[in-house]
């Protein structure tokens, strides 16, 4: 996923800069410049927007429009994690070929559920620690008429705003990880009262990976997305086996209705130290994983929500995937779920 360690050095620092813009003069007076400029030098130029914006760029660009890369918002924006770790390859990829990687990305942010919009948020900001030696630069235009927190929120994750032209200092500007500690700085909503309920000292995974199983499989959630829940599960119990402080709690629920989702959480009594990065940057190569935490990062890419929390009270990590349509199950004790397997009782350890 990610490329290997750059040879040619491009003597370029990074830049990540926000566009507001309220009208296509705007949009251009920003867009143009930073596209033409990039061309010029001879950067691997990417736009990523919509056919509207598409069209506007064609038009001004003339015949050196050819040089230009668009890409389609919905495909660009379609994962976090993955859409950090290709753009971060992108520009590993360009710096050792001593070019530099320039994107106009504008996000997709409509039709996006209010957990989807945080972590979009999130590597908006984490891109600022991710991207710092690569040289690329990152330009992201905002319309106006977004929602009023998407635009606020930029502000605090670009360095640089661009205004008539000109990049100046973004005085709303927030350090990544203070962001992203605001970001989880709410708990999480309880559990349903009948979410499905495991608790263990020890885990057998093999019994592990049959319940979730099991469960999954009576709700819509496609078989290819199971495969990834089962191994993002079982990175996670065995890091809470490792790290944490049992018992470890593990429980599985549905979220009918509009962004329905299947959500798997663990949780156990152990704390994790600050400045663990909870998996947010991709491990660069030739080194340990920057501000990895227990495979978290390969977690992430598995699952496009990851919420963690963690303090006094022990540590929470819950996964959600997307389910198509509506979907729901029932509530289900544990022996009740062994039992749908096959199984007569739970295996040791379980209770």
């Amino acid at each position: 996923m990610i490329a290997s360690s750059p040879g040619n050095v491009v003597n370029t620092s990074f830049a990540h800069r926000l566009l507001p813009y309220d009208g296509a003069d705007r949009f251009l007076d920003g867009a143009l410049p930073f596209l033409v400029d990039g061309l010029d030098a001879g950067d691997r130029v990417v736009a990523v927007c919509g056919t509207g914006q598409e069209m506007l760029l064609r038009d001004a660009l003339g015949p050196a429009d050819a040089g230009v890369e668009f890409r389609e918002p919905r495909d660009w924006y379609g994962h976090p994690a993955r859409t950090l770790a290709d753009c971060l390859s992108a520009a590993d990829d360009a710096t050792g070929r001593g070019r530099r990687l320039r994107v106009l990305g504008e996000p997709a942010w409509t039709s996006r559920t209010p957990l989807e919009v945080v972590e979009w948020q999130r590597i908006e900001a984490v891109v600022n620690v991710a991207f710092r030696e690569t040289g690329a630069s990152l330009m992201c235009p905002y319309s106006t008429s977004l929602p009023a927190g998407i635009v606020a929120a930029a502000r605090k994750t670009h360095p640089e705003t661009v205004r008539g032209g000109r990049a100046v200092p973004n005085p709303g500007f927030v350090d990544p990880w203070s962001y992203c500690a605001q970001c989880d700085r709410e708990p999480l909503p309880a559990p349903p009262s009948d979410a499905d309920t495991l608790r263990f000292d020890r885990a057998d995974l093999y019994w592990l990976r049959a319940y979730v199983t099991e469960y999954a499989r009576q709700t819509t959630l496609p078989e290819e997305d199971l495969q990834r829940l089962l191994v993002a599960v079982t990175e996670v119990v065995t890091n809470a086996m490792r790290h944490g402080e049992p018992p470890i709690v593990l429980r599985m629920w549905t979220e009918p209705g509009t962004g329905a989702a299947l959500v798997c959480e663990v949780a156990d009594e152990g704390r994790w130290a600050p400045g663990t990065g909870y998996g947010l940057i991709p491990p660069r190569p030739g080194g340990a994983a920057s501000g990895g935490r227990f495979g978290l990062w390969a977690v992430r890419l598995l699952c496009a929500t990851v919420q963690i929390r963690t303090g006094e009270g022990g540590s929470i990590v819950r996964l959600r995937l997307a389910l198509p349509g509506a979907a729901g199950t029932g509530h289900r004790t544990e022996s009740e779920g062994f039992h749908a397997l096959g199984f007569p009782n739970p295996p040791r350890g379980v209770r």
